[in-house]
């Protein structure tokens, strides 16, 4: 009886799954994925507000999608050895304070390798950006009327970023509806921010 209850016990506790174990790649490749988007969407949306022809909005999306990529690689390296250091900081605060035991030096090793990986998250940040970012691309490379082509990214971006929220909340356990939601109004809100004021410029008379 009591094996049965410790096989059952142990069953259960390899069932129960730790989602902030994914929290370090997931963060980076969401955020990437959904920045990479809003980004490239944006510009493309700002710069086809002025222009017609589908050549200026391919070259200022390709620059969004490699300067952004470069720029959320570099920052996410930064930012998490940055937070490596203070965690690493604190382990060796902490082991100086106790006494020097097997037990403890294993114990170390364990927070060791559940430390960040800046490299793991900077290369994360840059793929998932340049994934979403050239969703956008694509599909207003191929599209030669200009209304059909402005409604067609919209339409793309708008799909993306509900199926990157919804994704991202089933990996890490939280509401579907709320989590994608917000995403796809967070991404509507930026396209139409960035059409609207650069369509304003234009009006004003700065040619682009």
């Amino acid at each position: 009886m009591a094996m049965s209850i410790q096989v059952n016990h142990t069953t259960e506790s390899e069932n129960e799954f730790d989602y902030s174990q994914r929290g370090q790649w997931l963060r980076a490749a969401v955020l990437g994925a959904n920045d990479g988007l809003v980004s490239v969407a944006s510009l493309l949306m700002g710069v086809g507000s002025v222009k017609k022809d589908v050549n200026p909005m391919i070259l200022a999306g390709f620059a969004g999608l490699v300067a952004g990529a470069c720029s959320m690689a570099i920052g996410e390296f930064v930012s998490v050895y940055a937070q490596r250091d203070v965690e690493m900081a604190q382990m060796k605060r902490e082991k100086e304070k106790r006494l020097e035991t097997c037990e403890n030096d294993r114990k170390v090793e364990e927070e060791k390798e559940r430390l960040p990986n800046p490299g793991q998250a900077a290369l994360a940040s840059a793929l998932a950006f340049s994934v979403g970012a050239v969703l956008p691309l694509l599909a207003a490379a191929f599209i030669t009327d200009h209304k059909v082509r402005m409604a067609v990214v919209v339409a793309v971006a708008s799909v993306a970023l509900a199926v990157f929220g919804v994704v991202g909340a089933l990996l890490g356990g939280t509401p579907v509806v709320k989590s994608g939601g917000r995403v796809l109004v967070g991404g509507w809100i930026a396209m139409g921010i960035t059409f609207g004021l650069t369509k304003l410029i234009g009006l004003h008379g700065m040619k682009i």
